[in-house]
């Protein structure tokens, strides 16, 4: 008789993965991002566990957005207090925090529970080339154009 396979924790084998985000499309970036951190890449994926890898993303500054995203793009803010709410387009917060866009729009594919508080805390984006990550021999990873991942070693 066949059993499903079930990962165990300790089975799980983690790798760092590293992407150059200079000229990508932000949306297939950010899909792309999301599944190597649940696992979708590897034939052990279970949905419900987390078995994806580390991420460092580099170049944050220099990712491109299709059409007037730019200006008509608004993330919204609230602090909790009456009157506090706040309001920033895409372009301004490219200008200040480049980092935090994608940040944000991985955090949207993720799912929205424990799982993916868990997953996103393996993202580390940084906005230029230079990262503290080189003593984990993170993997080059490249995307095409349609976001699909082609390995560099």
């Amino acid at each position: 008789m066949k059993t499903t396979y079930m990962p165990k924790k300790n089975e799980v084998e983690r790798k760092w993965i590293h992407i150059d985000a200079k000229g990508k499309t932000l949306g297939r970036l950010a899909s792309a991002i999301a599944n190597l951190l649940r696992g979708k890449h590897k034939p052990t994926y279970t949905p419900h566990f987390d078995c994806g890898d580390f991420v460092i993303v580099t170049n944050a500054d220099k990712i491109v957005v299709t059409g007037h995203k730019l200006e008509n793009k608004v993330y919204h803010l609230h602090s909790g207090y009456p009157g506090g709410h706040k309001q920033i387009t895409l372009s301004k917060l490219l200008s200040k925090h480049p980092e935090k866009v994608i940040e944000k729009a991985v955090k949207g594919m993720l799912p929205h529970n424990r799982l993916g508080r868990a997953l996103y805390r393996k993202l580390y984006v940084y906005k230029g080339e230079n990262h503290p990550h080189q003593a984990q021999k993170p993997q080059n990873v490249n995307l095409s154009e349609e976001g699909e991942l082609l390995k560099n070693g």
